[in-house]
């Protein structure tokens, strides 16, 4: 009985200890969470500000510099009559200090927070900039975080092509339906159809079979004409890796380099381009660097000849592999594919991935410049964010390794990121 009486008395006291506690402000959980930063994400990549995003009436206030800047839009600042400018795609934006109407493409827009002054930088609307220019914007109340997606933007799109099996078959993948029918499948949103059939020997010579699995269909012309059918170009690659030291011997070799050269040149008037894909030099020193540079040169100017653009598919600059000269090969190449991946986890290090983009952007215009992919390594989130990268840093495009690898969501979020060119 003592137990049931002192028991309805705690449940009297409690409620009434915890109102007053509250009320002189022992806790304060609500008070606590909407003090703490707010953290903005483009593409899935933070983005640093040196003003921090405040909140006003329920609106997230940002630097508009910085933002602007993650999503490569060009802005202006108008001092005189202390005025912010935007634009990106078709769309320019207008937002002056103080005021609360903002104008979209010259058609006044009322603002529920008009932009601002905060140690020294020009704070704006989030929301109101970001969709004003296609972005989605999604508020993640329980991080304090605020995630923006970027616009679709065009890209170069290559698809790397290789045999696989039933359930990695490239063509499936790429057109929809089992060989030999075709259908628009994903043919959407590949521009190029890197082809990996071909190989060389220490000697040089040209192979469509090679000892590393490298080789041509015998129905080979079959996705020519679908490829043709649907618009994609194709690219012969010419794969080959030097784990027996065959790369360095053959680029070592002047008659083998001569023979190489002569024979990617013969058949390469039969695809739209041709794809250098010499994996594994340089683990041991920088030998191969020059060699590789003079092979690369003489077939540049054989190709340019007959007009035959150049990619060259290389290990990323900060890997182990230190046999590619990022700065002279950018001369003598229409594009590089840069192969960020192989890091050692999954998905790809966003840091390693930015590191490799950059180191190769100090060497190599951005407009040469492709962000090789490796499905396998990614999830249909964190492909977004390599995407968000190539965007970002203003790439030419990305290079998907490999068709038959990439399925369902990341497609979808690929198509909601990019609009092949």
């Amino acid at each position: 009985m003592k137990k049931n009486a002192l028991g309805s008395i705690l449940s009297i006291i409690l409620p009434v200890l915890l109102i007053l506690a509250a009320q002189a402000g022992f806790t304060r959980p609500a008070r606590a969470v909407e003090s703490s930063p707010i953290s903005v994400y483009v593409d899935g990549l933070p983005v640093a500000f040196d003003v921090s995003p405040l909140l006003q009436n329920g609106r997230t206030m940002v630097p508009f510099r910085a933002l602007a800047e993650a999503l490569n839009i060009a802005v202006s600042w108008d001092e005189a009559t202390r005025t912010v400018k935007a634009a990106g795609g078709s769309t320019s934006i207008s937002l002056q200090i103080g005021s609360s109407t903002a104008y979209r493409n010259g058609t006044a827009v009322t603002l529920d927070v008009p932009p601002q002054l905060v140690g020294g930088r020009t704070l704006i609307p989030l929301r109101f900039f970001s969709e004003s220019l296609g972005c989605r914007v999604q508020w993640v109340e329980a991080a304090r975080e605020i995630k923006i997606e970027s616009p679709a933007a065009a890209m170069t799109v290559v698809g790397f092509y290789a045999l696989g099996d039933s359930s990695t078959s490239s063509w499936t993948n790429l057109f929809g339906t089992k060989f030999p029918q075709t259908g628009p499948g994903q043919t959407d949103m590949v521009s190029t159809l890197a082809l990996g059939w071909y190989s060389l020997d220490r000697e040089g010579q040209l192979l469509t079979k090679s000892r590393t699995g490298w080789q041509r269909p015998d129905d080979w012309e079959k996705v020519m004409e679908a490829a043709k059918k649907y618009g994609i170009k194709t690219e012969m690659v010419v794969h080959m890796a030097d784990g027996d030291g065959s790369a360095s011997g053959l680029l070592s070799s002047d008659l083998a380099v001569s023979a190489a050269v002569s024979a990617i040149a013969a058949e390469a008037g039969t695809y739209d381009g041709v794809n250098i894909d010499i994996e594994g030099l340089g683990w041991s020193g920088n030998t191969d660097r020059e060699r590789f540079t003079r092979f690369a040169g003489l077939l540049s100017k054989r190709l340019k000849e007959s007009g035959i653009p150049l990619t060259l598919t290389l290990h990323p600059p900060n890997s182990a592999y230190k046999g590619y000269d990022y700065r002279s090969l950018g001369q003598l190449a229409d594009h590089i594919i840069v192969m960020a991946y192989d890091y050692g986890t999954r998905p790809e290090p966003v840091g390693k991935v930015i590191e490799a983009v950059e180191m190769a952007l100090a060497a190599v215009p951005a407009e040469k410049l492709l962000l090789g992919i490796s499905a396998p390594s990614e999830t249909p989130e964190s492909i977004l964010t390599k995407v968000g990268i190539a965007k970002r840093y203003g790439l030419s495009g990305i290079a998907l390794w490999r068709l038959g690898l990439v399925q369902g969501e990341m497609w979808d979020n690929l198509r909601a990121s990019i609009k092949a060119r």
